[in-house]
C-alpha cells in the first residue's frame, strides 16, 4: 500500500518537477511511537483579552512538558513553533475577530512541518449574547480556511468548550497537540460538562506528567483495568483499533463473522484477549453478546461494516437491507442490549466508525451513506440517553484510508482520493485507531455527542 506518488515528489529531481508544475507535495506525517512526549518543539500560546481559557491552557501545556514561549518576538527568527493555541474565548462581538489577525498573522509563518493549530471558543449556543455567538460560530470559518493555508503536514482544529467545563480540556488538547491526530485536520470538537459518573474527574482536572502518572492518571496506559468490545476485528482498521486499544491498556474483547475467524483468533492470540465469532445481525447476536461479556465492558466500539455499492436504480431491496442491517441496524439492537444490562460500566465509552459517506454522500453508495449517516444520527441522539448512565457516545467518520480495498481502487480514483484532502495524501488505520483511543480514554468524559472526521480535512462535505 504505498504512496509511490509522495515517494517520487519528495526526491530532488521530484521537488523540482512538483514546483514547476505546480503539483501537490505531500509531508510525511509524524506519528506517535510508545514513549514519545506529546510534543516536540515550542508551543506559542496567546489569546483574546478577557478569555477563560488561558489558565486551563497553561495548565495542560505544563503538565505535558510543552516548551512554551511568551511571544513571537522572543525567538529567533530562524527558528520555528511546533504549535500555536490561541484561546478566542474572550472575542464578543464581529469587530474584536481582528484579533485573530494580529495573533496568526506573524505566527503562521514561524510553523514547523507537521505543526498544529488549535483555537479554543465557546459553542455558540452557550453565548451571553446573538453578537457573542455570531463572533464564536465565525471562528469556524477560519480555522477551517487556516486549515487549507498551512500545508508542511500542520492540521487546524477548533475546540468549542462550554462554559464550566475548562477542566475538562486536558485529553482533548493532548491528543490535538500530538502526533496522534496526524490526519484529523478542520475539525470541530465540542468539551461539555460531564455526567458524574462519566469517568475522568467532572468538572475538575486529569493531568499529569508529560509521560508518566500523577494525580492518579497515567497518561501512557489510560486504559488499564477497561474491557473493550471491538467489532470487526480481524484486519485493517479494526485490527489497528484493537492494537492501539491493547497499547493503551485495555483488556480485549474481539468479535467478527465466522468466515474471518481463523484471523480474528490471531489477533485474539497477539493482543491476549478473547474472541467470538459472530453474525451480528443474527438476532440472537445482542444477547448472546451480553452473555459472553459476562457484565465486565467498559467500551465497546462499533467498526463492523460493509460496502455494497450500486446506484439507487439498480439496488435491490435485499442488497440495501443487509448492508443497512450490518452497519446500523445490528448496531442499535446492540446497544439497547447492552445498555439495558449496565454496560458499558459507568464511565464507559460507545465508540462509532461512520464514513465521509455518511457526511458528504457518494454516487453509488445510496445504501453506505443513509448507513453511515444515520450512525452520526445514533450518536446525536442517543448522547444524552447514555449520559444518564454516565456514559459517552462519538463517533469517526474516516475519508480515504490506506487499506488492502483501498489497494484494489483502479489508479485514477485511488490516487483522487489520496490528493483531494489538505493534507494530499490518504490516511492509516492507526489515524483512526488513535481518534477512538481518544474517545475512549477516562479523560474524555466531557467529549460526548462529537462526529470527528480523520480526512486529512478532505474537500468534500467540508
Amino acid at each position: 500500500m504505498s504512496d509511490r506518488y509522495t515517494q517520487l515528489v519528495n526526491t530532488p529531481p521530484g521537488k523540482l518537477i512538483a514546483q514547476q508544475v505546480g503539483l501537490p507535495r505531500p509531508n510525511d506525517l509524524d506519528r506517535h511511537s510508545l514513549g514519545d512526549p506529546v510534543i516536540r518543539g515550542r508551543v506559542l500560546s496567546g489569546g483574546a483579552g478577557g478569555g477563560r481559557l488561558s489558565d486551563a491552557t497553561g495548565r495542560v501545556l505544563t503538565d505535558a512538558g510543552a516548551q512554551t514561549a511568551g511571544a513571537v518576538t522572543e525567538i529567533p527568527e530562524g527558528e520555528r513553533f511546533k504549535a500555536l493555541v490561541y484561546d478566542a474565548t474572550g472575542i464578543a462581538d464581529s469587530t474584536e475577530l481582528v484579533e485573530l489577525q494580529a495573533f496568526f498573522h506573524p505566527a503562521v509563518p514561524r510553523l514547523a512541518g507537521s505543526g498544529r493549530v488549535v483555537v479554543l471558543g465557546t459553542m455558540p449556543a452557550a453565548c451571553k449574547s446573538p453578537r457573542e455567538a455570531t463572533a464564536q460560530r465565525a471562528l469556524e470559518g477560519f480555522t477551517r480556511s487556516l486549515g487549507k493555508e498551512v500545508g508542511r503536514g500542520t492540521t487546524v482544529q477548533l475546540v468549542y468548550v462550554e462554559p464550566g467545563a475548562e477542566g475538562e480540556i486536558d485529553s482533548t488538547l493532548r491528543f490535538l497537540l500530538s502526533p496522534r491526530s496526524a490526519y484529523v485536520s478542520g475539525q470541530v470538537v465540542r468539551v461539555g460538562k460531564p455526567n458524574g459518573r462519566a469517568g475522568g474527574k467532572a468538572g475538575g482536572s486529569t493531568s499529569a506528567s508529560a509521560n508518566g502518572k500523577a494525580g492518579g492518571f497515567d497518561w501512557e496506559r489510560p486504559l488499564a483495568g477497561k474491557v473493550a468490545l471491538v467489532t470487526g476485528a480481524s484486519r485493517g482498521i479494526g485490527k489497528a483499533i484493537a492494537e492501539t486499544l491493547h497499547r493503551d491498556g485495555a483488556d480485549l474483547r474481539v468479535l467478527d463473522i465466522p468466515a474471518a475467524g481463523e484471523a480474528l483468533r490471531e489477533v485474539a492470540k497477539n493482543l491476549g484477549g478473547q474472541a467470538i465469532e459472530l453474525d451480528i445481525t443474527d438476532p440472537e447476536a445482542p444477547a448472546r453478546i451480553v452473555e459472553w461479556l459476562g457484565g465486565e465492558l467498559d467500551i465497546v466500539v462499533h467498526n463492523a461494516g460493509v460496502t455494497k455499492d450500486r446506484t439507487i436504480a439498480k439496488m435491490p431491496a435485499d442488497r440495501w437491507n443487509q448492508l443497512m442491517e450490518i452497519n446500523l441496524s445490528s448496531e442499535e439492537r446492540i446497544n439497547d442490549a447492552l445498555l439495558e444490562a449496565g454496560l458499558p460500566r459507568a464511565g464507559g465509552r460507545i465508540v462509532c466508525v461512520s464514513s465521509m459517506s455518511g457526511i458528504a454522500g457518494n454516487s453509488g453508495q445510496t445504501n453506505y451513506a443513509t448507513s453511515k449517516a444515520g450512525v452520526i444520527g445514533m450518536v446525536e441522539s442517543m448522547a444524552p440517553v447514555v449520559a444518564e448512565q454516565g456514559v459517552t457516545i462519538n463517533a469517526v467518520a474516516p475519508g480515504f484510508i490506506e487499506t488492502e480495498m483501498t489497494d484494489r481502487m483502479p489508479f485514477a480514483i485511488r490516487e483522487a482520493g489520496r490528493r483531494m484532502n489538505s493534507l494530499s495524501q490518504g490516511g492509516k488505520p492507526i489515524d483512526v485507531a488513535e481518534t477512538i483511543a481518544w474517545f475512549a480514554s477516562p479523560a474524555s468524559a466531557g467529549v460526548n455527542a462529537n462526529t470527528v472526521r480523520v480526512c486529512g480535512q478532505s474537500l468534500l462535505g467540508a
